[in-house]
């Protein structure tokens, strides 16, 4: 394995900001991981795992080694009666991935077409849209612990998903570096419309209620929505959207007739990030190189040559504005390195 001294880092992360690795190398196998990891101990490194750099804000350079995880792929592992097992390596495009198990008649991820970034990174951040989580067709995944260097496997339970949680960023944040991911889908091509906005957009088009037509659909609405990270830096939603108490969330409707939320688990409600900060104005907003996107109020992009650190000064500015508006805290999704 090759490990690269003074590695540019603007290609590998969605918002193309200028950072450069003292160390940077690519990972092909799970050996590969556990030689970076040797490399990084016996010279007292940090480490960076990236997969394709959708979900981070590159503030600086970064003085220790960047591991970027190249190892693509799926297979079938496992099958019973109307389901399969689907293994993928964590360097496989999620997208891809998506695509793949539509065409070999597997079903459950359609709903999850199009989100950014690698297979990898699916479990740290328990990636979720339109009514459909990971863990809803998380099996287990393969892991390289850096306590041990060894391979483990952990299910569902063990990686403790909650709404943009896990395990990987919480408890064990930095433990373990994800190998592979296997995934349980069905093939009976049950479809899931929970969130009306697909139906709505399945119905325009045309089409026949299937989960290859949910697909088209999610797609449809992501990029009438999303910029596309080719064309304009970004990281998809810059928010998570807030999970408050039911009563709260009464409250705040009689205050704000049109707010928009969802039931969550018993007792709580997920308010929709992106109206609340529309509703503060911020929506078009662009100033020094960076700002919000003109579709999306959720979404922070890089327009041309800005700085990290501008993006995340106008990011604070938008959580105080709508914790001194709606009283609710807005936490940033992306992880920002080095770390503060």
């Amino acid at each position: 394995m090759q490990i690269l001294e003074n590695y540019p880092l603007r290609d590998c992360n969605t918002f193309g900001f200028e950072a450069t690795a003292r160390y940077f190398c690519e990972a092909h196998s799970s050996a590969d991981i556990i030689e970076a990891l040797e490399f990084v101990d016996a010279h007292a490194l940090t480490l960076l795992v990236l997969g394709e750099g959708s979900n981070v804000v590159l503030v600086d350079d970064l003085p220790g080694l960047v591991l970027k995880l190249a190892n693509p792929g799926v297979e079938v592992v496992g099958d019973a009666e109307g389901s399969v097992t689907v293994r993928a390596g964590a360097g496989q495009n999620w997208h891809e991935l998506v695509c793949w198990c539509l065409e070999q008649g597997y079903f459950g991820v359609e709903n999850l077409s199009l989100i950014p970034g690698s297979v990898g990174a699916a479990p740290v951040q328990n990636i979720g849209a339109y009514g459909v989580e990971l863990k809803d067709v998380f099996h287990s995944l393969e892991a390289v612990d850096r306590e041990t260097l060894e391979v483990v496997t952990l299910n569902r339970d063990d990686c403790q998903f909650a709404y943009r949680e896990s395990l990987f960023k919480s408890k064990a944040r930095g433990r373990y570096i994800i190998c592979h991911v296997n995934l349980t889908l069905s093939t009976l091509p049950e479809v899931n419309v929970r969130y009306g906005a697909i139906s709505a957009e399945i119905e325009r088009l045309g089409l026949t209620l299937t989960p290859q037509s949910v697909s088209i659909a999610v797609c449809q609405l992501r990029r009438s929505k999303l910029p596309d990270p080719a064309e304009i830096g970004n990281a998809g939603s810059f928010f998570k959207n807030p999970v408050i108490t039911d009563t709260l969330c009464a409250d705040l409707r009689q205050q704000f007739p049109g707010l928009v939320a969802y039931p969550d688990i018993p007792g709580r409600s997920k308010l929709a990030a992106g109206w609340l900060i529309d509703q503060c104005g911020w929506k078009g907003l662009r100033e020094a190189g960076v700002g919000v996107h003109a579709k999306q109020a959720l979404v922070l992009v890089n327009y041309d040559a800005g700085q990290a650190r501008d993006l995340l000064a106008l990011a604070e500015r938008i959580k105080e504005s709508v914790k001194q508006r709606f009283g609710v805290m807005l936490e940033m999704e992306p992880t920002i390195y080095p770390t503060p």
